[in-house]
Order: C-alpha cells, then structure tokens, then sequence
C-alpha cells in the first residue's frame, strides 16, 4: 500500500512554470511506477507523464513533450512534474499515481492515486 500527497498547483500566467511534488508513504516507493495524469472539468481523466522504478525510461502525451520533465528522487520517496511554457490549455487538477507494472500510460493501470492538485493558467 501507498498514499500519494500532491502540491505545487497554482495559478500562473500563460508561458509560465510551476513544478508539481508528489511525496509517497511507505518504504517502497522504489517498487512503483509513478504517473502524472489530469482531469480539466467536463473532461475524462487524461495521461501526462509517466516514469519507471528506477527513473530510467518515461513516457509523455503528445500535447506535454518538450515542455514537462517528470522525474523522481527514490531516496525522498517523491516524484516531480516540471511545467514549462505552460498553455491555459494545461488547466486541470493534476493527479499522481502509482503501479507496479513497468511504464502504465492509462488511468486503469494504476492501483494508488492521490487527491490531486489544482493547476491554473491564465491568459
């Protein structure tokens, strides 16, 4: 089992950055695949990013590549989400989540969510 707690949401302009945290309870954070997904309202729950146990491979949704960089600190028990340029088109409640399989990419893949983190960008 393992709890997932967000932060790092806001409010930003267009073009601006934020870096999300997602911090893991329990002592085998290591064991996980972690992913970044969001969920704007009126909207399905939509694959972000994803990293593997060990952070040496990732995944990222067409719409984020060149822009987000998700990687992880296996002795914090955190992984991170760095938003760069970011789009008003990129407003959403952003969630992390964790698997055991290697590199999930959809939201059924996962077993362990967190409660996510509200992530605002004006124009």
């Amino acid at each position: 089992q393992v709890q997932l707690v967000e932060s790092g949401g806001g409010l930003v302009q267009a073009g601006g950055s934020l870096r999300l945290s997602c911090a893991a309870s329990g002592r085998t954070f290591s064991s996980y695949a972690m992913g970044w997904f969001r969920q704007a309202p009126g909207e399905e729950r939509a694959f972000v990013a994803a990293i593997t146990r060990r952070g040496f491979n990732t995944a990222y949704a067409d719409s984020v590549k060149g822009r987000f960089t998700i990687s992880r600190d296996n002795a914090k028990n955190t992984v991170y989400l760095q938003m760069n340029s970011l789009k008003p088109e990129d407003t959403a409640v952003y969630y992390c989540a964790a698997d055991s399989g290697r590199l999930p990419t959809a939201p059924n893949e996962y077993d362990y969510w967190g409660q996510g983190t509200q992530v605002t960008v004006s124009s």
